[in-house]
């Protein structure tokens, strides 16, 4: 029977382990695609339109703004960034999960949307702040002054955990991977992600009323 998509939506703060859980999903299911966020400053070296970014004027991504055409959209550091409208849409009714990598208010606002319906929330939560740290220092990626600010960031958006629909602790990556491929097989199989049910339950009524044969 066939499906819609699912709007799958992965927050956590830095060194939870969100992006590592993100590749395990889509290695379970390449066919989940990545959500293309637009945004209104210019292409670095090497960005490719629709893979990296959709470049907008500030006047376009406005106006979309404006039609309702951004499920979320956000103002930083001098540029607008938001979530186009009508990629997702296209997923959803041809039955194609998309999964988004945003904050706790990129997320209220998409839940707040018209697509609110075919919305999957999910926090990553990490076993200890001792544990987050020591995994923002291992990662080597960051020099001390930014772990600290991404460590004061990090209690922000912990704060808005009960906002979600589910919330994993990522003690140990393995297990919570397969929380999370648990959690995605099941709302698969939610009401409003299956837009055949209501003729199928027609048809055995008609069935019913006229008897078994």
């Amino acid at each position: 029977m066939a499906r819609r998509g699912l709007l799958i939506i992965l927050s956590s703060p830095s060194g939870a382990g969100k992006s590592t859980l993100a590749r395990r999903l889509r290695e379970w299911d390449p066919s989940i695609r990545f959500s293309v966020s637009a945004t209104t400053r210019p292409p670095r070296e090497g960005e490719v339109e629709g893979q990296h970014y959709h470049f907008l004027t500030e006047t376009v991504f406005k106006r979309l703004v404006a039609n309702g055409d951004m499920l979320e959209h956000a103002h930083v550091f001098g540029n607008f960034y938001g979530s186009p409208r009508a990629p997702v849409q296209e997923a959803i009714d041809t039955g194609c999960d998309v999964l988004f990598d945003i904050d706790w208010q990129g997320a209220q606002q998409i839940k707040n949307s018209a697509l609110s319906p075919h919305v999957l929330s999910i926090f990553v939560l990490p076993p200890s702040i001792t544990e987050l740290h020591r995994r923002l220092v291992s990662r080597g990626l960051d020099d001390e002054a930014t772990i600290q600010r991404r460590m004061t960031k990090s209690w922000d958006e912990i704060s808005h955990w009960d906002g979600y629909d589910y919330v994993l602790v990522n003690d140990d990556l393995n297990r919570t991977a397969e929380r999370l491929i648990t959690i995605v097989t099941a709302e698969r199989l939610r009401r409003a992600q299956q837009p055949e049910l209501v003729d199928h339950v027609r048809k055995l009524q008609t069935e019913f009323e006229e008897g078994v044969k």
